[in-house]
């Protein structure tokens, strides 16, 4: 096992606020407003998709890679869901989506929008987006799975939500909507 998890425990509730982050309680309040049930799993900070190997298998999903990147201006945000085994390439993606070349977008502006610090980058932070300043891209390898899985804006626990809860209910009450993208992960 990762030596990261320490307990494989699953849980289907909210757990108690106890020494927990109030952002991270925020996303447990919101998933059961929208009655969207979810699977929990509580670890040490996982800050990259390697680290979470091992809770993908535990949780039964792949875990995804999500990117907050910019354009080279810094005005238009992106976050990107991308299967973790893909890699990032910029130049796939900029021309896709008719963006200059775009880069990771600066921290301060991940806390300012998202309400999340790095290595805890969530679909779930769009919650906290009132104003709508990030752009929701999918893979299109990741709408074709079942469960989504991801941080609740902290990197101390993930979750697997169905991907239909997270398109058809969670996006729509937090006013995101997403656009496809299709990403080889290979040289242009």
């Amino acid at each position: 096992m990762n030596e990261l998890i320490h307990d494989a425990t699953l849980y289907e509730d909210i757990p108690n606020s106890e020494g927990r982050q109030e952002r991270e309680m925020k996303v447990y309040a919101l998933l059961k407003a929208l009655d969207i049930s979810f699977l929990r799993m509580d670890h040490d900070p996982m800050a990259t998709i390697e680290a979470c190997r091992g809770v993908d298998e535990i949780l039964g999903i792949h875990m995804c890679k999500n990117l907050f990147l910019c354009n080279s201006q810094k005005t238009v945000f992106y976050l990107l869901l991308m299967p973790g085994e893909k890699k990032f390439k910029t130049k796939e993606l900029s021309k896709q989506i008719g963006s200059a070349r775009l880069s990771f977008a600066p921290e301060a502006f991940m806390e300012e929008y998202l309400h999340i610090a790095p290595g805890a980058v969530s679909v779930m932070g769009l919650m906290n987006d009132k104003e709508n300043h990030v752009n929701l891209l999918i893979d299109e390898d990741i709408l074709k799975e079942e469960f989504l899985g991801c941080h609740p804006c902290v990197n101390t626990a993930s979750l697997r939500i169905r991907t239909e809860d997270v398109l058809s209910r969670f996006l729509p009450f937090v006013g995101h909507d997403y656009r496809t993208v299709h990403l080889e992960g290979e040289e242009c």
